[in-house]
């Protein structure tokens, strides 16, 4: 027994004097027994705080000489804390302190000193422990409210809900970036539209902002300019000035500014726009930094699928014709109408070409994004039309259109789209005794994000705001909680399991933006012409059960004491709805979660894991380790990848995800390193008939980049 506690003893100090980076390498060496050694990264953590950060934290000697020092020194918002009686915030202070967090893994820890807490203004010691950042973020979205800000620290402490980076990062610091920084503008067709954009997308991306545009109503190269034929550049001239845009706003050369742009498959410049993306495409055309997204509505594939061409659409004598632009209208419903109408100059493609062109490209570099465009119209419940997506494929929100004076002063301000964005944790909310709440205190702070954020600069971006108070509620550790649970991805159980999670997920919600339109007797603008007001959005659920079809689920749901809704409560809930109204235009989006994740030891959204023990490139100290939330040497057979479990499971867990969000989900899919672009070409088709609103990025086992998240959204910042 002596030489036993001897040798662990021994083994204890040999521990303690290695480096909190080789012991998180140690997570890619098998021990002895040919085991993961996961209790090497949980030394790492803790290591890295007795060897880093708790030597370079600023000391106070109380909380009042801190708060004193940080407020004094602009470091915190003087004006946000002033809402609060100091001994109010040291009370908090307390109470998240007494929750004792720790994080589990390395990779959060550093994610979090590194990205995430303030630091002195020379960058060199740090200011705040993750229970300072969440308490002021807690303070700044409960706006003076001592019982939400309770309730949010609660919730961030315990891991159920984690704001993103902008908000996390951002709230409480005086000298700050903005709340949100993924925006959506449209681009009619005109010069002053045009330039207006381009100077819109200069402001948000110096801001931190990722911006999409949809480009689908710019006439096509060689129409009449004051009907004068063969005058216009068509779009790749805009898309040119819009990525040496992004590139020249740099923000403080931290990173290029994000940029996407979306392109109707029936625009004539379609061939075009996918040119631009090939390995080999001439440099006067290339895009290399812009994201490209096509919007795909059901005819092309019927089109597709019978073997015949596709016509494509001159925007300018669409619009003359409807007197809408091409994006505002339904090519599906139109297109054989418009097919006979000579008036509207015409070309057409071979529809399977085009479709094959689509699979060559996402094989070469992962683009363009798709958008459903008629599955996405037919589930929005707002009157308007959706016609493009953003940076990351799942904010889908109605926009209109913008007018200008010839001196580029507004004259009619259109809708244009901020995504307020925020994720819970599905693990952490399957173990609280609080779901409701939760959901409850998630929706408030959501809505306070866009209630506080006004980006002047844009004024479409701060109207469209302002009118909607669109909000993205979205999900992560997905494959965490079913692998934790002894549940494959993709099985029967596991699609049970996301259809039922995520039913009750929109119940709650929409009961919440219920219950805040009451308090304000406030509802977003449009609510009256909206299948809510009608009643129309509820008939599916009020009409028939929604029930778990395996006793796993019913059981998992029973053991957490979370009730599933039944058809009464919605139907209670559909009265209060009409009677009251919601305070939120939309509720719900499923963004691609990257460092909020690790912080938050969750699996990124609701996809797969990529990798077991993930390996990352951060910076100068090179490569990091992160095991798979909840991963153990007794459960590795749960962990399949992404590439092992294939697409066809994935799409599975997403389509029952999609019936419940109003919005969209980042779907990524991947493919082995055999794939063909025919078996991408089946992948889309299949998606497009499970009902999938977008789809993301393709990622082919060999061209992932090794130390690279790729499910993270580098652009939304989330």
């Amino acid at each position: 027994m002596e030489a036993t506690l001897t040798e662990t003893s021994l083994e204890s100090s040999k521990i303690s004097e290695m480096d909190y980076h080789s012991l998180n390498a140690m997570l890619n060496l098998y021990d002895a027994n040919g085991k993961i050694q996961f209790d090497k990264d949980r030394e790492a953590a803790r290591q890295y705080f007795l060897q880093h950060v708790n030597q370079n934290m600023v000391f106070f000697h109380n909380f009042e000489e801190r708060m004193r020092y940080l407020i004094d020194n602009d470091y915190y918002e003087k004006e946000l804390l002033d809402q609060y009686p100091l001994s109010f915030v040291e009370e908090l202070r307390d109470e998240a302190f007494a929750m004792k967090f720790r994080f589990p893994t390395f990779l959060g820890a550093f994610k979090f000193f590194t990205s995430y807490a303030l630091k002195t203004f020379d960058g060199k010691r740090y200011l705040e422990r993750f229970e300072d950042r969440v308490v002021m973020v807690a303070l700044g979205l409960a706006q003076g409210d001592h019982e939400l800000a309770r309730g949010l620290v609660r919730e961030i402490i315990a891991g159920r809900f984690q704001p993103a980076t902008p908000t996390f990062l951002n709230l409480g610091k005086a000298q700050r970036g903005e709340l949100v920084s993924c925006f959506l503008l449209r681009i009619e067709d005109n010069m002053e539209s045009i330039s207006r954009g381009i100077n819109s997308s200069l402001q948000l991306s110096k801001r931190g902002g990722g911006v999409a545009l949809s480009l689908s109503n710019i006439r096509e190269a060689g129409a009449p300019i004051k009907k004068i034929e063969n005058q216009s550049s068509g779009i790749i001239p805009v898309m040119k000035l819009l990525e040496d845009s992004f590139s020249y706003a740099n923000q403080l050369g931290a990173r290029q500014g994000a940029g996407a742009v979306y392109l109707s498959a029936h625009h004539p410049d379609i061939m075009r726009f996918l040119d631009t993306k090939r390995e080999n495409a001439d440099e006067k055309i290339r895009i290399k930094t812009l994201s490209l997204g096509v919007v795909i509505p059901d005819i092309t594939f019927e089109l597709a699928k019978k073997g015949e061409d596709m016509y494509l659409f001159s925007p300018y004598d669409v619009e003359r014709v409807y007197g809408v632009p091409f994006g505002d209208l339904s090519i599906t419903e139109k297109y054989h109408e418009m097919v006979d109408d000579a008036r509207i100059k015409k070309t057409k493609i071979n529809a399977r070409h085009f479709f094959q062109t689509i699979a060559e490209l996402q094989f070469e570099s992962g683009y363009p994004y798709i958008v459903f465009e008629d599955t996405v119209n037919n589930a929005n419940p707002i009157k308007g039309r959706i016609n493009m997506s953003n940076l990351c494929s799942e904010i889908l929100q109605v926009n209109t259109p913008t007018t200008y004076n010839e001196d580029l002063s507004y004259d009619v301000i259109g809708k244009d789209i901020s995504c307020n964005l925020g994720s819970m944790n599905i693990a952490m909310m399957m173990d609280g005794d609080r779901f409701g709440e939760s959901v409850d205190l998630a929706i408030r702070a959501l809505t306070a994000v866009s209630d506080m954020s006004h980006i002047t600069s844009v004024r479409s971006i701060e109207d469209g705001n302002d009118k909607s108070h669109a909000i993205g509620l979205g999900q992560m550790n997905l494959h965490g909680y079913l692998a934790r649970e002894r549940i494959h991805y993709g099985s029967e159980e596991g699609v049970d399991f996301t259809n039922i999670y995520f039913y009750t997920i929109l119940f709650h919600a929409l009961k919440a933006s219920n219950r805040i339109a009451m308090e304000r007797g406030q509802r977003f603008e449009g609510f009256e012409d909206s299948k809510y007001a009608s009643g129309e959005f509820f008939d599916k659920y009020t009409d028939q059960p929604w029930e778990p079809v395996t006793g796993r689920v019913r059981e998992l749901f029973a053991s957490a004491g979370v009730e599933i809704p039944t058809q009464d409560d919605w139907r209670e809930l559909k009265a209060s709805v009409q009677q009251h109204g919601i305070y939120n235009q939309n509720l719900q989006a499923v963004p691609p979660t990257g460092s909020i994740s690790y912080i938050n030891n969750s699996t990124s959204s609701i996809h797969p894991i990529a990798s077991k023990i993930e390996i990352r490139k951060e910076g100068k100290l090179g490569r990091v380790y992160y095991p798979a939330p909840f991963l153990t040497n007794d459960n590795l057979e749960y962990y399949e990848d992404a590439y092992e479990i294939g697409p066809e499971k994935i799409i599975d867990t997403y389509a029952a995800a999609t019936q419940h969000v109003d919005q969209g989900l980042s779907l990524t899919l991947f493919f082995k390193d055999t794939a063909t672009t025919r078996d991408i070409n089946k992948a889309q088709i299949y998606a497009w008939r499970k009902g999938i609103k977008t789809i993301y990025y393709i990622r082919l086992r060999q061209l992932a980049l090794e130390g690279t998240d790729m499910s993270e959204c580098v652009s939304c910042m989330l």
